[in-house]
């Protein structure tokens, strides 16, 4: 049991049994965060507050500007260039950040605009008109929760999310709530149409065939995840989204001009630290995996007193349901002889890796690691 000091005096987290009934009594009320919000809470529950070594630099928001102003996060043009030029820009930031922001990507700002509108329209229904979608059943094609791994994280991260599985089979129209039902499926379309084309520039930049991503079947599954982070009484304890890399072959990511995304780059001299990411209007964010860095990320909690947070994150993947390939290093990127460039990791199916990544829940070491062709690796949950 760890304790968090507040001006109240000290807080402690619930635990064992006590902690299990309070998880449970939330997950009850199908209302998520936002239904204690609308409660007029002033104190967040106990499930949410994390240990300290989780909230670093959190709580001195003059540190994270210092931060956000020393590293850049990089900003690629797709048609600024000739594509040779685009595809190293790509390649550099990729392999070097594994972060990115896209411009000039050909998702229009209209559609941008009204898949976060349709967002925030769903998340500000009453409790009772979103009950419905409230699921933990992972084979629902639309599922409203609140943290996936409420059950298996240390603590509660603030925040309420509605998943849409568009791809490859998307959900009847009268599966989707009615304020995203048109607008999800318009902006799936141009964020598939995106994904395409970064597919193609993330083979061209390995030196590969501009469709062999797409061919091995990277983009068979499209989810379209929306987030809301309802504005905190005490963001000082507690944590938006915690530290982690994304379960996807590609994720692109849409947020709002709030800004409280950060990611873990390195600032020189091989120190880490989390860097913000100012929201760039008209821009996406782009999270590449595998060869490229799988940079670790996160959201600290909304200090707005009124008004919240909304991302919507496309994550790119294998079709978990049918695909029985086999995904692992790529054979003309390695080497077996001594020479470098040694696979470091073993070949495994989709589902193998994302039933790891749900077992594993958001904390930890990332759910890559338990598949590495290391001495250290640690057994799969």
């Amino acid at each position: 049991m760890w304790m968090s000091a507040t001006k109240a005096g000290d807080r402690v987290a619930s635990n064992g049994e006590d902690r299990q009934r309070e998880l449970q009594a939330f997950d009850d009320t199908k209302a998520g965060v936002k239904g204690l919000v609308d409660a007029g809470i002033t104190a967040i529950p106990s499930i949410f507050l994390h240990p300290p070594d989780s909230l670093d630099v959190i709580s001195s928001p003059s540190s994270t500007t210092k931060d956000a102003v020393s590293v850049s996060i990089p900003v690629i043009d797709l048609l600024a260039a000739p594509r040779e030029e685009v595809v190293a820009r790509v390649k550099a930031a990729a392999e070097t950040a594994g972060f990115f922001q896209l411009v000039n990507h050909g998702v229009a700002g209209e559609v941008m605009a009204g898949m976060l509108a349709a967002v925030r329209r769903f998340s500000e229904e009453p409790a009772e008109a979103k009950r419905p979608y409230y699921t933990r059943d992972y084979a629902r094609k639309v599922r409203f929760n609140s943290n996936f791994d409420l059950f298996q994280s240390r603590a509660a991260n603030w925040r309420d999310t509605i998943l849409c599985n568009l791809a490859p089979e998307p959900p009847r129209p009268e599966e989707l709530p009615e304020a995203l039902r048109q607008v999800i499926m318009e902006y799936g379309a141009a964020v598939r149409k995106l994904g395409m084309w970064l597919f193609e520039l993330l083979s061209e930049s390995l030196g590969l065939a501009s469709g062999h991503l797409r061919k091995i079947g990277c983009a068979e599954s499209l989810s379209v995840v929306s987030h809301c982070y309802p504005p905190c009484p005490e963001p000082h304890l507690t944590i938006g989204h915690s530290r982690h890399t994304d379960p996807a072959f590609l994720t692109v990511l849409l947020q709002d001009a709030m800004g409280g995304l950060q990611v873990l780059l390195d600032r020189g001299s091989g120190v880490r630290g989390w860097v913000d990411v100012p929201p760039l209007p008209g821009a996406l964010i782009l999270v590449s995996n595998g060869r490229f860095k799988s940079v670790e990320h996160r959201v600290v909690a909304n200090r707005s007193r009124d008004t919240p947070r909304f991302s919507v994150a496309s994550f790119f993947n294998a079709d978990m349901k049918t695909s029985t390939r086999l995904y692992g290093p790529i054979e003309k990127l390695t080497s077996s002889d001594g020479a470098g460039n040694a696979p470091l990791y073993r070949s495994i199916t989709v589902r193998e890796y994302m039933t790891q990544f749900y077992k594993k829940g958001l904390e930890g070491r990332p759910a890559l690691d338990y598949f590495k062709l290391e001495q250290d690796t640690p057994t799969p949950l």
